[in-house]
């Protein structure tokens, strides 16, 4: 099919349901009926949830997962032809379950209005239900509840449509694609039941992006392809390969990556790809041994094309899934064997991009880099009358940027820190267990943070904290009863190892929870540890001679009175041995 020009597309498809108004079919949306220039109101989410499951009963199944903070109920729909419309028959009759999610950004909506669309379509369609029957969809219309209900132009400043939407937040000011792995907030929580209730094979999140002028209506991103279970990343990769081919074939002209500049706002800077944490979406899912997607459409297209597109996304991966769907869940399964054997076995944490670059050609338009008068800075502007192909950087090379060794046989949470654990490994369904009695001298691997950075602002209502150490043996170590022990024999091991280790980019201890542990609570004052700095000098000629070198080595050192006397405290009896000292421990012996 030739490519259309974009703007002429989207008049195309706001035309037409414009002339039609007056025949709208059943089970039509607002956004239909107004041109797609608007997007309904969450009791529309309501009433439809309830109105296809009214209308096809045999094929649609409306329920709530939750509650918002606001009172509101979290609505999802499960819809497949086989009739098998709850997790335990899905299960039963060996069906793959896909995961739709929109609006975890509530202003951007478009993966609402594309579904039902869809299912719309497709549900009065007899020769569509074959493909229906050979899977089942759980499509979370609006994730981001009370985000939708908080509703007036302009919550897109950087987007073309609806005329009004709801906010990127939620009713507490969570940005829910920040909270996959740390779960803070109720809407999360509501999700991650619903998502270990139905085990998906796939999760498809649909949003808008912000960003530059360019051509391409939509990118499609997923994980694994590059990481993780080597199997798995091959489906992935087929997958989202499969996505794009069927979007060029439309005339949507896709990409691969997630289209925002290497600098700010240059577009001769390119473009990077790389791994996203599990904080997102997209990095989460493959933790679980599955896949996730990611679809952003252009905000710079209109409203009625980004609908489109992310219609056709969402119908590429069901026939995809109809097709291949049952071959990939064993594939998946097979990774969560594999999955479980990771112990001694090493694991990248985090990922970096490499240097290494590939020249693209990307779809944009002409523009000029000129100072502003208004912001005095230098600032890109675009003229959209002019199409222009840029030859710019792609870089897409990944490697480990932390990679650890996974523990032998598990993780030791003490009682003490058993309350914040064990809510959040039971959200994401970490097998674990309570130790009800005490243990003692148990071999352990203690983490001992040689730098503890705080960070400057908080993100997310959190001040977040870099640690830099490692791990090491300390003989034995007794735990009062309470502790929970985390075996790494899971299928959800990557998973835990995110949640659990001190320098995983979204761990608990990162994102501030365990602040208290790196933070200073004895101390000695100077003129005590002056008295004792003598003694200690004239008793032990070692470490004499190790303060003599450093002030002779560190003129940073020798000029800071605190760092001097720093120096003797912490190789004095009286200073504080848990300081810095990661309380979660690493067991060296199988746990009875």
């Amino acid at each position: 099919m030739p490519r259309l020009n974009a703007l002429a597309l989207a008049s195309l498809i706001a035309l037409a349901p414009l002339s039609a108004i007056a025949s709208q079919p059943p089970l039509s949306t607002h956004a239909e009926r107004s041109g797609f220039t608007q997007t309904g109101r969450y009791a529309e989410v309501i009433a439809l949830c309830e109105d296809f499951a009214r209308t096809y009963p045999q094929m649609v199944r409306c329920f709530d997962f939750g509650t918002t903070p606001e009172g509101r109920p979290m609505k999802a729909l499960a819809i497949s032809a086989s009739g098998a419309l709850d997790a335990a028959a899905a299960k039963r009759e060996n069906l793959p379950v896909i995961l739709v999610q929109g609006g975890i950004h509530s202003g951007e909506i478009d993966g609402k209005d594309a579904v039902f669309w869809l299912l719309r379509d497709w549900l009065a369609d007899p020769t569509k239900h074959a493909v229906l029957g050979k899977q089942v969809m759980l499509f979370v219309p609006v994730f981001n509840v009370d985000g939708h209900e908080n509703f007036r132009a302009w919550h897109r400043p950087n987007q073309r449509g609806p005329e009004q939407m709801g906010f990127r937040v939620t009713a507490q000011r969570y940005n829910l694609n920040r909270d996959y792995l740390k779960a803070d907030s109720p809407e999360m929580q509501a999700m991650l039941r619903l998502v270990n209730t139905w085990d998906p094979l796939v999760e498809i999140d649909l949003h808008a992006t912000d960003g530059a002028q360019f051509q391409h209506a939509i990118s499609i991103t997923a994980h694994p392809v590059n990481t993780g279970d080597t199997a798995l990343a091959q489906v992935g990769r087929t997958l989202r390969d499969g996505i794009i081919t069927d979007l060029e074939q439309s005339g949507f002209m896709p990409v691969d990556f997630y289209p925002s500049f290497v600098e700010y706002d240059n577009p001769a800077s390119g473009f990077s790809e790389g791994v996203p944490s599990p904080r997102f979406s997209h990095g989460y899912f493959h933790l679980r041994n599955r896949i996730g997607i990611l679809v952003e459409t252009h905000s710079w297209r209109t409203y009625p094309e980004r609908v489109r597109s992310t219609r056709a996304s969402v119908e590429s991966l069901i026939k995809h899934i109809a097709q291949h769907g049952r071959q990939w869940r064993s594939i998946a399964d097979a990774s969560d064997r594999r999955a479980a054997a990771l112990a001694g076995q090493p694991v990248s944490l985090r990922w970096k991009v490499l240097d290494q670059a590939k020249t693209i050609d990307f779809q944009g338009y002409a523009y000029t880099r000129s100072p502003s008068e208004i912001s005095g800075a230098l600032m890109t502007r675009y003229d959209e009358t002019k199409p222009q192909v840029w030859r710019v950087p792609l870089r897409n090379q990944i490697a480990p940027a932390l990679q650890v060794t996974a523990p032998k046989n598990g993780y030791l949470i003490p009682a003490a820190w058993a309350s914040l654990f064990q809510p959040k490994l039971e959200l994401h369904g970490i097998q674990y267990r309570r130790i009800d009695n005490a243990l003692t001298d148990i071999p352990v691997e203690v983490f001992r943070a040689g730098k503890a950075e705080f960070a400057k602002t908080s993100v997310e209502g959190h001040q977040r904290l870099d640690l830099d150490g490692q791990w090491q043996t300390e003989g034995q170590q007794s735990f009062a009863p309470g502790a929970l022990w985390i075996p790494i024999a899971q299928a959800k091991a990557r998973l835990v190892m995110q949640l659990v280790e001190p320098q995983a980019p979204d761990a608990l201890v990162a994102w501030g929870e365990m602040n208290n542990v790196f933070e200073q609570k004895e101390y000695m004052e100077d003129y005590v540890a002056e008295a004792e700095a003598r003694k200690m000098l004239a008793q032990d000629p070692a470490l004499k001679a190790e303060f003599e070198r450093r002030l002779a080595e560190d003129a940073e050192f020798a000029a800071s009175a605190s760092k001097r006397l720093a120096f003797f405290y912490q190789r004095h009896p009286a200073y504080d041995r848990d300081l810095h000292r990661y309380p979660v421990v690493r067991v060296l012996q199988p746990l009875q």
